[in-house]
């Protein structure tokens, strides 16, 4: 679908080599915005709980996603950065300005998801390993989540100030709830604080013409969902169906676009 407002926008998506991001970098870049694709490298430990399929996806880089839009005719750049390291918001942004210009939507989707709980369980209720608790298991993803995706809103509101822009998007992705996030409960933390993050920067920024906006996707298959996943959301009183990528990056261009001006300081759940 076209949305109105984002042709010519410069765009950073993070984590965007697969899943969700690189389908919001597609979207975006479809209604002619020009793509700074953000990603990482993960080499996950062979484990029976996560598909080969997805450890793959989560090892490559993002020429995949660069070539599928340019093939589509759209224009786009990629580079790997660690959002644990405090000095990668200025770096992807000095990229994105050399490459495109001055970024006016930012998408905080990157995770450093990793499942730990307080519990003493080595399995969670789909089977999949889980670690107990502990400083490397809650700082890998709310280095990323967290302070990663805040360091980043706060570069984006320094720039867009300072050269006394009005027109700006800022989404991020959440997932878990208001009663936490059972065995990935370091992932739920990481993800309330990012929401908090996005809500303070839309009530504090909207006068510089600035929403920002999160979105709560669905069960979604990146291709970590297994047979078992899918009996979960389908036992669910709570869960509907499972999503595709493409589905949620739509979500995700319509809060880009001139047709959401009026949406800010809000968590979008999709069911």
């Amino acid at each position: 679908m076209r949305y109105e407002g984002i042709e010519g926008r410069v765009a950073i998506v993070t984590g965007a080599n697969h899943g969700i991001g690189a389908a919001t970098a597609e979207a975006l870049a479809a209604n002619g915005a020009l793509v700074l694709v953000s990603y990482l490298r993960v080499d996950d430990p062979a484990d029976d709980g996560v598909s080969e399929p997805y450890r793959a996806k989560r090892a490559r880089d993002a020429s995949d996603v660069i070539r599928s839009i340019r093939e589509a005719g759209g224009r786009a750049e990629a580079i790997e950065a660690d959002l644990r390291d405090p000095v990668t918001p200025a770096r992807l942004f000095d990229a994105a300005e050399a490459a495109f210009g001055p970024v006016e939507i930012l998408v905080n989707n990157a995770t450093g998801w990793r499942q730990d709980t307080f519990k003493p369980a080595e399995r969670d209720r789909l089977g999949r390993p889980l670690q107990s608790l502990s400083a490397s298991s809650a700082s890998q993803v709310l280095d990323v989540d967290a302070r990663g995706s805040a360091l980043m809103i706060a570069e984006f509101a320094r720039r867009h100030v300072a050269r006394a822009a009005d027109w700006g998007r800022i989404v991020g992705l959440t997932s878990g709830g208001a009663l936490g996030f059972p065995e990935e409960v370091s992932y739920g933390a990481a993800k309330a604080a990012l929401e908090n993050y996005a809500m303070s920067a839309a009530l504090e920024l909207g006068g510089d013409g600035i929403t920002s906006n999160v979105v709560h996707p669905p069960v979604t298959d990146t291709g970590w969902v297994t047979e078992a996943v899918r009996t979960f959301v389908a036992d669910s009183d709570e869960l509907f169906h499972v999503a595709r990528p493409e589905e949620v990056a739509e979500v995700i261009a319509f809060l880009c676009s001139d047709h959401a001006r009026l949406i800010t300081a809000n968590v979008v759940h999709l069911r």
